[in-house]
């Protein structure tokens, strides 16, 4: 172990002077989030290789840090053999989803993700925001915000506004 930090913009700077062959990234940080710093480091470090330590398994989670360059997403549930063993792999190149968290992934494959708006009215509604003040807030009609939840309960499955909540927020699509 090289260095160690407590806040993404710390892990960013400890990123910088250490250069380490593999980071330990936990998604949760006090200032921005895991794949914020993720992102940040990439941008200027292109091959830096980076695994994902959380205790979050939401499939939206997952697959915004895979496809934002993680090379592995663990659980720190995981035992701590495998939780090496992943990092000699991706020290090697390589990369790693443990089945568990490629069968969370896998659970809503196929699925049509909510779009940016869809995600900003479910966020609105999870802060406890009526439709009218949902449409004032993001500059949309109510009849526009209506026509956002009926997709937004289509693609979650979801049989009302605080099922559609409760799902957005377990699959990582909100954060409360």
């Amino acid at each position: 172990m090289v260095a160690e930090a407590v806040t993404g913009q710390e892990a960013i700077e400890q990123y910088r002077v250490y250069q380490p062959d593999v980071t330990l990234m936990d998604l949760r940080l006090p200032d921005i989030s895991g794949l914020d710093a993720l992102l940040a480091i990439r941008r200027e470090f292109s091959e830096a290789r980076i695994i994902m330590l959380t205790t979050f398994d939401g499939d939206a989670d997952i697959r915004r840090c895979l496809e934002s360059g993680a090379q592995a997403y663990l659980l720190k549930t995981m035992p701590r053999a495998e939780i090496l063993e992943t990092i000699r792999k991706v020290h090697q190149g390589k990369r790693y989803v443990p089945p568990e968290v490629a069968a969370q992934l896998a659970q809503h494959l196929g699925q049509a993700p909510l779009s940016r708006r869809e995600i900003e009215v479910v966020q609105k509604i999870a802060e406890g925001n009526r439709n009218i003040d949902i449409a004032t807030s993001l500059f949309i009609s109510e009849e526009t915000v209506k026509g956002h939840i009926k997709h937004i309960m289509e693609k979650l499955e979801a049989s009302d506004r605080t099922e559609a909540v409760a799902i957005a927020v377990r699959r990582g699509i909100i954060r409360l």
